[in-house]
């Protein structure tokens, strides 16, 4: 059974490695081909467009995940409100004086 153990083991190593391998030769095509369409003519100006795509996506990204707090809050101060309107007396007008 150590064996096996030894086995199974080994190859996970093997299978770490090589996917550590896999992810450094995608990273590396991955900016070969980015740096080929800089070479391009009107290469500078897609990169420049892609760098700015990513930069408004992750600003995006933070506002959305600040939508829920925000409905939290507003639910909040709903109930609230709900609470002082039962609480508050009626309010009497007083009439107006003529002047």
């Amino acid at each position: 059974m150590n064996s096996e153990m030894a086995t199974s083991k080994s190859g996970a190593d093997r299978g770490g490695k090589q996917d550590k391998d896999l992810v450094s030769r995608l990273a590396d095509a991955g900016e070969e081909a980015l740096q080929r369409l800089a070479d391009l003519p009107g290469g500078q100006r897609a990169v420049g467009a892609f760098n700015d795509l990513r930069d408004r996506v992750d600003e995006l990204g933070k506002k959305v995940r600040g939508i829920d707090a925000l409905e939290a809050r507003v639910t909040k101060l709903e109930r609230e409100l709900a609470g002082l309107k039962r609480k508050a007396p009626a309010r009497r007008s007083a009439p107006r004086k003529a002047e």
